[in-house]
């Protein structure tokens, strides 16, 4: 098991960020959805146990179209899907990502707590011993860290963007510093992959594309959408999620009904 707690900086507040969060997730679902990879929204509700409360949901993810025809044409369709199970009692968040065709050979979950500061805290997230032996921290720097070309856009660029409501950006050198706001979402990430031969690398690849490339565009795209989320209420929010959850469910459908078609 590779074991990473990732920090990403913010010049948010920690409240911001609950808002951003959500919206940004409806709005990257919507777009992924519209460009034919597929996302179904399940479950969206509620949820209350000994634990916590927060927001629960379940989505069904379709990768058929991101993979290349001959993998697609391959692989079973067990294979070509991930279920994504989120339980959200914001500041913490957590979770678990699951493949049917891989059953429990392959484990992804991700822990996140949300806190004012510059990434400082050493356990964040109340790690027991042994995870902090094994636990690998690498920031991540919204603005400056590299990016390949192909997932650039000017308009998603923190160097480049500033803020009219709020006036925050651009971002350059080492703003994380003295940005104020400031907060970190520290996320503990465990991926297990148990193939023999093929553990290591695995690990390594899902960490790097399948979850850090991902926060570190996902968080850019959010800081500069900033003035379309900022004053939004979580009433706003969960609208937009159910006309998302409507958008979606009506492009999947669409997308089957082209498919029959062919």
């Amino acid at each position: 098991m590779l074991i990473k707690e990732y920090r990403i900086v913010l010049p948010l507040t920690v409240e911001e960020y609950q808002v951003a969060q959500l919206y940004m997730v409806a709005k990257k679902s919507k777009e992924s959805t519209n460009s034919g990879e597929g996302i179904e929204i399940v479950q969206n509700e509620p949820y209350e146990n000994d634990k916590s409360k927060g927001q629960y949901t379940y989505k069904i993810i379709h990768l058929k179209n991101s993979l290349p025809a001959i993998a697609a044409a391959i692989l079973p369709a067990s294979a070509l899907k991930v279920e994504e199970k989120a339980w959200n009692a914001f500041p913490y968040c957590k979770t678990e990502y699951s493949c049917p065709f891989f059953g429990d050979r392959l484990v992804l979950s991700i822990e996140s707590m949300h806190k004012p500061g510059r990434g400082e805290e050493e356990n964040a997230l109340g790690c027991d011993a042994a995870v902090l032996k094994d636990r690998v921290v690498d920031f991540i720097d919204i603005a400056n860290d590299p990016l390949d070309k192909k997932d650039y856009i000017k308009e998603e660029d923190p160097k480049l963007f500033k803020s009219e409501k709020t006036g925050r950006g651009p971002l350059d050198g080492d703003w994380f510093k003295t940005v104020d706001p400031v907060m970190t979402c520290y996320k503990l990430v465990k991926v297990e992959f148990r193939y023999f031969g093929l553990q290591t690398k695995a690990e390594n690849i899902i960490h790097k594309i399948g979850v850090r490339d991902v926060l570190q565009k996902a968080h850019r795209a959010l800081f500069c959408w900033i003035d379309e989320w900022f004053g939004m209420t979580i009433e706003d929010i969960r609208k937009i999620e159910a006309q998302t959850k409507e958008d979606m469910a009506n492009a999947m459908k669409d997308q089957e009904n082209n498919a029959a078609k062919k």
